[in-house]
């Protein structure tokens, strides 16, 4: 069984910067498909970022200001968010898949509890 823990969400001024962690633990994910999602109050959960070893993919919304990486050795995989917006404001989950489409959250096997995000404008 893995479990997921996701670290470092807060309040932050718009603008400002984010650092959000996830650590793994049951096995050892190091070729395992590593996600972040979100989702808003009222709205859909929708995919953020994933990554496969150092291959990474990144949502539209997001390109450009987020960064996803991995961490082998640790079991973790970080997600840096610059230039915050309100819209970013969200519950941030971490999952984990062995295979399947990166942006479907459908095909993602365990998640982490959420870490909340809240950009103030």
């Amino acid at each position: 069984q893995v479990q997921l823990i996701e670290s470092g969400g807060g309040l932050v001024q718009a603008g400002g910067s984010l650092r959000l962690s996830c650590a793994a633990s049951g096995r050892t994910l190091t070729t395992w498909i590593m996600g972040w999602f979100r989702q808003a109050p009222g709205h859909q959960r929708q995919y953020v970022a994933a990554a496969q070893g150092d291959l990474t993919e990144y949502a539209d919304l997001v390109k450009g200001r987020f960064t996803i990486s991995r961490d082998i050795a640790k079991n973790t995989v970080s997600l840096q968010m610059n230039s915050l917006n309100a819209e970013d404001t969200a519950v941030y989950y971490c999952a984990a898949m062995e295979a399947g489409t990166w942006s479907n959250l459908d095909d993602y096997e365990y998640w982490g509890q959420g870490t909340q995000v809240t950009v103030s404008s």
